[in-house]
């Protein structure tokens, strides 16, 4: 039996983008992270994900580096996840709210994915 961990829209500010101005401030990035694993045999935190240390994890990765893709970005929080705990698979989306295009746009987002095995 397996179960779901969910954090969605975990905000993160960071200095990321393709263009130069956009990694001259912060600016904010919503994480939506959907983690599997194997249902823990007792009500024990050690036995599944800790919220507390996924978050510092996401933002580890985040100060880590100026990342200029979000695929990257959401590649690198995943991995990491899939490293530190015994999930079975990782789903990592994030999400740009000031994105700045020619036309009006709730948000950007590029979303990985990662399985063992």
């Amino acid at each position: 039996m397996s179960v779901v961990v969910e954090l969605a829209g975990l905000e993160i500010p960071g200095r990321h983008g393709v263009e130069e101005r956009e990694r001259e401030s912060e600016q904010p990035f919503l994480y939506d992270v959907r983690l599997q694993l194997a249902e823990p045999a007792a009500d024990r935190i050690e036995e599944t994900v800790d919220y507390r240390t996924a978050v510092e994890l996401v933002r580890e990765v985040s100060e880590s580096r100026q990342f200029r893709l979000l695929e990257a970005m959401a590649a690198a929080v995943a991995d990491a996840l899939m490293e530190r705990f015994p999930l079975e698979t990782a789903r990592v989306r994030v999400r740009k709210p000031q994105v700045q295009l020619d036309a009006p746009v709730e948000y950007s987002a590029a979303t990985v994915e990662r399985a063992r095995g």
